[in-house]
């Protein structure tokens, strides 16, 4: 299955599929074998990177899918 992500409205970034997740150095998260994980968007997870709901009454957007600007090139 490819990655899918979703970006729900209201919440989290849903990633379900054949992924890893890695930290900055380079360690990955242990997913436990998870092959749906929310990521939070709000900052108010205290299980960050990962979504615990915190953002419920905290946070508002509404996911419209819009298209980028052309890539810059140098």
């Amino acid at each position: 299955m490819t990655t899918k992500i979703t970006i729900n409205n209201n919440g989290s970034i849903k990633v379900e599929g054949e992924f890893t997740i890695l930290d900055r150095e380079g360690n990955t998260y242990d997913l436990a074998g998870r092959d749906i994980v929310g990521l939070c968007r709000c900052g108010h997870s205290k299980n960050k990177p990962f979504c615990d709901g915190s953002h419920n009454g905290e946070f508002t957007h509404e996911a419209k899918a819009f298209a980028l600007p052309p890539k810059k090139t140098n």
